[in-house]
């Protein structure tokens, strides 16, 4: 540039440049009374920016800005979100004491594994006791039936009168031969009592030849420091133990000896319970005998035509009652069989052992938590998404999601649902919007997110964890 050339300012100055690159300003069309600043104290001008450089910084920040912008908004995410999933609670039907324990905190169960015992003995009692039942209604309803049978024979003539005595009479042949049989089983246990108490009296005798020997030895003691006393060679108190050893002995002796006497007394009785029972046995043989003989009874007998029909009605109400009373005496039996199969607990399904809060010889209560089984294998997330962030959601849309325990690693799902209301409004305490002053709050709806990665990856999540989903929504 020539030293002649001129530049006009901003501020309306004009600069000279020189050859050497030395810049002097010169007045302008600025104001008239404008001087330059000359000598020594006249400060340096400053350097300003140039309004290009600006201008291009903030359309660089402007673009950055909107390209970020354009980006985010195609994602919502938040960091109110945690790992959930399945937690069962393993709780008895029955209450009884806990006999055995098979599992233990954090171990891992399969469906159907045996978790718990229970102590079934009075449960196998009832059940004992219901089949009895049974057996006695059963019993009950053919009887009620024959009498059902017996009271339609009599509405026949004389002959079928007769007839339906002949089956009566065998009906009690047969009673009474079962009676016999009940005798005949008597007989049994009365022998096999006296075999006892004679099995009982051997072992007692045994102790008597025992008793004689400790008896013996103890007179022979007593002789021999008698003698010593007698000449002042023991004390009296060496004397007085050998009295009372020998005292000692005879009263075992005599104890033996009434033992021995009554077994003695418990074999008699016991054979004597024998006799009885074939006393019995044969009267129950006798009247067996009567019954039969009676079969060749019953001729010239009248039909009561008119209360026949009656009887009958009875009869077979009789037995319909005995036919529901089977059917109750069945339920009664399922029902204990039921009771005697809940004293074994199995695993609902596959899981990992949780708050085992029982030991062995506890007594529990039906719905008492006993353990909880937490289903890791089946784990979701769920996200408590803003209401303003849902506009653009939709199922089935992807999701990336960082989990706060493995920070280097990404896992990867989809949303699956929305939850139909707010989660304040599920709450125990929902807020009540029509009393007070009202004052407006965002409010955050629970999404689920479904984990898309393999179970043996997501196996490792348990619920309850710290997430932070990334849902892509455009």
């Amino acid at each position: 540039m020539m030293s002649d050339e001129k530049e006009l300012t901003s501020e309306g100055q004009v600069i000279s440049e020189t050859e050497e690159g030395d810049q002097q300003e010169e007045p302008g069309n600025g104001d008239p009374g404008d001087e330059p600043e000359t000598g020594p104290e006249a400060p340096a001008k400053k350097r300003r920016t140039p309004l290009f450089v600006i201008g291009g910084l903030a359309i660089v920040a402007a673009i950055g800005g909107l390209g970020y912008w354009l980006y985010a908004r195609q994602f919502e995410s938040t960091d109110d979100a945690f790992v959930d999933g399945d937690i069962v609670q393993v709780s008895p039907k029955i209450s009884a004491y806990v006999a055995k324990i098979y599992v233990k905190n954090n171990q891992t169960v399969h469906k159907g594994d045996l978790l718990v015992d229970l102590d079934p003995k009075d449960y196998e009692a009832r059940l004992v006791q219901a089949k009895a039942q049974l057996h006695t209604a059963q019993a009950q309803h053919g009887q009620a039936e024959a009498n059902v049978n017996l009271t339609k024979a009599t509405t026949g003539a004389v002959q079928t009168q007769a007839q339906a005595n002949i089956r009566t009479t065998q009906t009690n042949v047969e009673q009474t031969r079962l009676a016999a049989q009940a005798k005949q089983s008597q007989i049994t246990q009365a022998q096999t009592a006296v075999r006892t108490a004679e099995a009982n009296l051997a072992q007692i005798k045994t102790q008597i030849p025992q008793a004689e020997a400790n008896l013996q030895l103890a007179q022979i003691e007593f002789d021999r420091r008698n003698a010593l006393f007698s000449r002042g060679d023991i004390s009296r108190q060496s004397l007085d133990q050998a009295t009372t050893t020998l005292q000692t002995a005879k009263a075992q002796m005599d104890a033996a000896r009434r033992q021995v006497d009554a077994a003695q007394s418990r074999v008699t009785e016991a054979q004597a319970n024998v006799r009885t029972a074939q006393d019995n046995y044969k009267q129950a043989l006798a009247q067996t005998d009567l019954t039969r003989s009676q079969v060749g009874e019953s001729t010239g007998r009248l039909q009561d035509a008119n209360a026949a029909p009656e009887r009958i009605t009875v009869s077979e109400s009789q037995a319909d009652t005995s036919a529901a009373g089977i059917e109750q005496a069945e339920a009664a039996v399922h029902q204990a069989e039921l009771e005697l199969s809940y004293t074994k607990i199995y695993a609902p399904s596959d899981g990992i052992v949780t708050k085992k809060s029982i030991e062995e010889g506890q007594l529990v209560q039906p719905g008492l938590a006993m353990m909880a089984l937490s289903q890791s294998n089946d784990v979701w997330v769920v996200a408590n998404f803003k209401e303003t962030q849902l506009e653009n959601m939709r199922e089935g849309q992807k999701v990336d999601i960082e989990v706060d325990a493995f920070p280097s690693e990404e896992f990867h799902g989809r949303i699956e649902s929305f939850q139909a209301g707010t989660g304040s409004r599920f709450s125990v305490l929902p807020a009540e919007n029509a009393t007070g002053n009202y004052v407006k709050v965002v409010q955050r709806v629970p999404v689920k997110i479904v984990f898309d990665d393999p179970p043996e990856k997501v196996h490792r999540l348990v619920p309850g964890m710290s997430v932070e989903p990334v849902v892509r929504v455009r």
